[in-house]
């Protein structure tokens, strides 16, 4: 099972903890947003499901990147309207079918599918 902690100190500052692993999360200059942390998720994932199709088929890749944007909708509730994905091969040339076949396998990461089969979520408080 996954968990994260998030502790507020002040304001609109919080603390994620996950492990042993801690990030700054805050809604002006002091961490990275709630929306952009959704984001750096998920492409963090397909970006490990990049990693993960070019080592199983022998494939080299040194350096890639996973881009993330989304504009937010401007009707009630508030929400990502769109979320664009770009992967940039960093100049690693791979003809269209590996690139369509890479596109398919990232869809399998579990954030992406999170995000597309909108999760059950309840809510309580302690």
């Amino acid at each position: 099972m996954y968990k994260v902690e998030v502790t507020n100190s002040r304001g609109m500052l919080f603390k994620a903890r996950s492990g042993n692993y801690e990030f700054t999360i805050d809604i002006k200059d002091e961490g990275i947003s709630p929306p952009d942390t959704l984001l750096a998720s998920l492409a963090s994932c397909m970006g490990v499901y990049v990693r993960k199709y070019c080592e199983s088929a022998s494939l080299k890749l040194d350096t890639f990147s996973v881009n993330a944007e989304a504009e937010l909708c401007e009707d009630k509730p508030m929400r990502f309207k769109q979320i664009m994905i770009s992967i940039d091969l960093k100049g690693a040339e791979f003809d269209e079918r590996r690139k369509q076949a890479i596109i398919e396998f990232v869809k399998n990461c579990p954030v992406h599918n999170t995000l597309k089969m909108g999760p059950d979520i309840d809510i309580k408080i302690i």
